[in-house]
């Protein structure tokens, strides 16, 4: 479910000082916002809101990189066509972006914020869309170029970050949309079949599970993931609950859990249902980009993400994956008939998308590729191994996922001795806040009690962990 910020403190005046040389922060804090002083008449360069019919046959031969730029040439040293493999170096991810200073954000798993290459991108994006509006949206430029040459680029750039063909990728608006539409229109699914999901899966995504249960006669299991897990453990777990619901046709699997960070084995457990002819639909919305992989090698058939996570794409944007072969297994959305049958895009709601955050997805990619996945992935855990290693002593502290590397990466969450109640948890949450200005997230479902998750984003730096363990170390007593 969405997070909810804590109320900022009424007597408290906001700490504005950056918490790094402000080089580093171009963005003026959110406090000092202000329209700026419109440059002399003589320099103004005014926008073509309404371009003329001469100006648009002009430039429908360039397509929408010329209306984009305003009637000219898309510069080819612009940011989204500047970005090469590899050439981010991790150790200066933090200055690619734009943050607000005087406070230390740990709540990147909400969203990622953009990185200023992509935000740059998807304000010239907006600008275009804006401007050129349906004489670009409805195809009509010669050329080919308009909305479908960009959606087509953008399922083009998921399925390159993910490994599969453009033909398996569905762009929706959001995570929990994709994982929606996949458990919900499920097809093989007959009343009195069982599915099952764990406490440690996303909400929206248990209620999805609980729908068919309401909706369509299915027996709904639930079970609790261990704690302290381990990779033989989880694996006993799900053994478990597949051999006591003989009915079971479908489980659902989170790759990386958005209450603990717990990264699950999703490859086994595929593997384990598919032997007992269980399909599993896959949750990884915490996973792409952030764990270096490929959907081959979770070998899942049904997969939902969010694109606005840790691709960095602007927020309104998600996928879904379906085995080519596996297609007809997922029912068309609300017979939505504006793509022929065998096309993915039949399995998501139609209507008018944020046309400008989608074009923006293949940027956003570049970036992804401009770190390296492996390097990024590297560094995520890197940042999450510092603060837990410097409060890993500190007995009022429990760290809620294991320390094999395998099963965590940039999430990890924690109790403190006495946080038994969703009460006290939000206690926690607003003291991090408020007295160190800390940005965390309390998060509730988990079958042995609520947790504070932690979740630095690639925009934070050790600064920011290091304030975290600070703290922590000086709230020993928090809740005793």
């Amino acid at each position: 479910m969405p997070a909810v910020a804590p109320s900022l403190p009424k007597t408290r005046p906001l700490c504005r000082q950056p918490l790094r040389p402000q080089s580093d922060r171009l963005a003026p804090p959110i406090g000092s916002w202000a329209a700026p002083s419109p440059p002399p008449a003589n320099q103004r360069t005014p926008m073509p809101l309404a371009p003329s019919r001469r100006h648009l046959l002009s430039v429908a031969g360039l397509g929408a990189p010329a209306l984009l730029a305003g009637g000219a040439r898309a510069d080819a040293s612009s940011p989204a066509t500047s970005l090469t493999p590899d050439s981010i170096p991790v150790a200066e991810l933090h200055r690619q972006f734009d943050v607000e200073p005087g406070y230390h954000n740990l709540e990147a798993g909400y969203w990622s914020m953009m990185p200023r290459v992509v935000a740059q991108a998807f304000a010239r994006n907006t600008a275009m869309v804006n401007r050129a509006n349906a004489i670009w949206a409805r195809n009509v430029l010669p050329g080919g170029e308009g909305w479908t040459s960009a959606f087509r680029a953008a399922e083009a750039a998921i399925a390159r970050l993910v490994g599969c063909g453009a033909d398996e990728i569905a762009i929706a608006r959001s995570g929990a949309d994709a994982l929606q539409m996949l458990i919900t229109n499920y097809k093989p699914l007959k009343a009195g079949d069982g599915v099952i999901c764990c406490d440690l899966d996303y909400d929206t995504m248990i209620a999805a599970m609980r729908w068919l249960g309401t909706h369509k006669g299915a027996k709904v299991v639930e079970f609790a993931m261990p704690e302290p897990a381990t990779t033989a453990n989880i694996l006993a777990a799900y053994e478990d609950v597949l051999k006591r619901t003989p009915e079971a046709k479908l489980l659902l699997v989170t790759q990386v859990s958005n209450k603990t960070g717990l990264v699950t084995p999703v490859r086994e457990i595929v593997a384990m249902a598919r032997a007992r002819g269980v399909d599993t639909i896959v949750d990884a919305a915490h996973g792409v980009a952030c764990l270096d992989f490929q959907l081959e090698d979770l070998g899942a058939d049904f997969v939902g993400w969010s694109v606005h996570k840790w691709t960095s794409a602007p927020l309104g944007t998600g996928a879904m994956y379906v085995r080519k072969s596996r297609l007809p297994d997922i029912d068309i959305a609300f017979e939505n008939r504006n793509f022929p049958d065998d096309d993915i895009n039949t399995r998501i709601p139609s209507g008018t998308v944020n046309f400008a955050a989608v074009m923006t997805i293949p940027t956003a990619v570049d970036f992804h590729f401009a770190v390296g996945g492996a390097a990024k992935e590297r560094h995520m855990r890197g940042l999450r191994d510092r603060w837990v290693n410097a409060v890993r002593e500190l007995a009022n502290v429990e760290i809620c996922v294991p320390d094999d590397p395998a099963r965590y990466c940039a999430i990890t969450s924690f109790r403190l001795k006495g946080m038994t109640t969703d009460e006290a948890a939000r206690r926690v949450q607003k003291r991090l806040f408020e007295v160190h200005r800390i940005h965390t997230i309390w998060r509730g479902g988990v079958r042995k009690g609520p947790v504070i998750r932690v979740t630095p984003g690639l925009f934070s730096t050790p600064a920011d962990v290091d304030a975290l363990a600070k703290a922590l170390r000086a709230e020993q007593a928090m809740l005793l």
